[in-house]
């Protein structure tokens, strides 16, 4: 009996023939599939040719940020300045995280697909926000030398079963290549629901509810971070996070995440 070991290649010839076979078995096992369970639009389930895809209708409903925009706050601006352009929230009030960007506004198509993921466990739409996420991050993800997703507290990670922050940096640091550190930032503060809290009340609310691990500092001593959450409603949470990692040594924390409320400088006044 021959071994052929995992080293050994096959000739072009043996290939070939084995990538038809393969072709040609897979191909009525997508069929049999599809009949099974026909594609569908990722938000209204209305059929589609392909899996993983919104219609036309959900597409058009996602209202994308594009430039102009601010360039610490990411929201939108009304009109195109210089080549660095802030908006008067961000001159008003400096971050404690260098930018922010975002996929989306919070509103519409975009707010029932990340509730769609959050509370259904559509872990499906993490194939459609990953390749998103590399668009509206592109220039926060080149200067970064890695991946930290906001943490839950360990009581509402245990009652949701997954922290949707973690399963979007697991997803991008796929796509890009970055490390994903999931342990080094950790939720030690059980906060109440931020919902209808003022800017002022959230900012209290988060008040050292983060901290480094002290046997994982060292991981962020010195580098770029880019922090991962799904939605970015008043920054308070994501200016927290930034706070502990700076105090932990980190150089600078840019912000990225699907969506923001982008009238959200309103609560600073």
């Amino acid at each position: 009996m021959v071994q052929v070991s995992e080293s050994d290649e096959l000739p072009a010839g043996l290939r070939a023939v084995a990538s038809t076979l393969a072709a040609g078995f897979l191909g009525p096992l997508r069929y049999a599939a599809d009949l099974i369970l026909p594609p569908v639009c990722l938000n209204c389930r209305e059929p589609l040719g392909v899996h993983g895809r919104l219609c036309a209708r959900c597409w058009r409903g996602i209202d994308f940020i594009a430039a102009p925009l601010c360039d610490r706050l990411g929201i939108p601006l009304p009109y195109a300045a210089e080549e660095v352009a802030l908006s008067s929230a961000a001159l008003r009030r400096i971050p404690d995280y260098g930018r922010a960007r975002a996929v989306a506004r919070f509103d519409g198509i975009m707010r029932e697909l990340i509730h769609h993921l959050k509370y259904s466990d559509r872990h499906e739409l993490l194939n459609l926000f990953a390749p998103m996420l590399c668009g509206a991050g592109r220039d926060l993800i080149r200067t970064a030398d890695c991946l930290i997703p906001v943490p839950l507290h360990p009581w509402r990670l245990w009652r949701r079963r997954f922290n949707q922050a973690a399963l979007l940096a697991g997803r991008l640091s796929q796509a890009t290549g970055l490390p994903a550190e999931f342990t080094v930032l950790r939720r030690i503060k059980r906060t109440v629901s931020q919902v209808n809290l003022s800017w002022q009340e959230r900012r209290a609310n988060v008040e050292a509810a983060f901290a480094i691990d002290p046997k994982r500092a060292q991981r962020v001593r010195g580098r770029h971070v880019l922090l991962i959450d799904d939605v970015i409603t008043t920054g308070a949470t994501v200016e927290a996070c930034a706070r502990a990692l700076k105090a932990a040594g980190a150089v600078e924390v840019d912000v990225l995440a699907i969506a923001l409320v982008a009238d959200y400088p309103t609560f600073y006044d």
